[in-house]
């Protein structure tokens, strides 16, 4: 079996520092409020900026607690709190009683819920399709797949470290 080179080299810390701009960049994109409310528009919904995310998070994490949810975006408990009751008023997601922790309240999207996710992922494809329009196959399955990698391994955490890699 043919051995795997390892990444040892001199170029790993200056590939380290462009794969972290770009990183920087693509979450810089993701994260501000015009994106939000273009995909909003996009999936022709009508749905606070701030709560779909969360909307969408609860569905691809769930069935997830507030704290769980408020960690994993980057955003104060209370004010998760305060946007998940917002999404059960609204119909789009239920809260129950964590099977693992009875002191826990986890968040499920309902159907309504679902509906409109559904919506926001068609959107996230047309716009998806626009930006690897000029992209050959193999590149997009290479992205696809070394992303996945990359985000398992950073999932995993980094060997002698508590926090993973920022």
């Amino acid at each position: 079996m043919a051995s795997r080179n390892k990444v040892q080299n001199t170029h790993i810390g200056d590939q380290i520092r462009q794969l972290h701009g770009a990183l920087i960049d693509i979450v810089s994109v993701m994260n501000r409020p015009q994106r939000d409310e273009e995909m909003v528009r996009e999936a022709g919904i009508s749905l606070d900026r701030a709560l779909f995310p969360l909307l969408v998070g609860i569905e691809r994490f769930g069935p997830i607690g507030v704290v769980e949810m408020a960690d994993r975006v980057g955003r104060d408990y209370t004010t998760v709190s305060r946007q998940v009751a917002k999404l059960e008023s609204l119909g789009l997601i239920e809260r129950r009683g964590s099977a693992a922790d009875r002191r826990v309240r986890e968040a499920i999207v309902t159907p309504k819920g679902k509906a409109m996710i559904d919506l926001v992922d068609g959107a996230r494809e047309r716009m998806g399709r626009a930006i690897f329009a000029s992209w050959d196959r193999q590149d997009i399955d290479d992205l696809v797949r070394l992303l996945r990698r990359f985000a398992d391994d950073m999932n995993a955490g980094v060997p002698g470290s508590s926090e993973g890699t920022k």
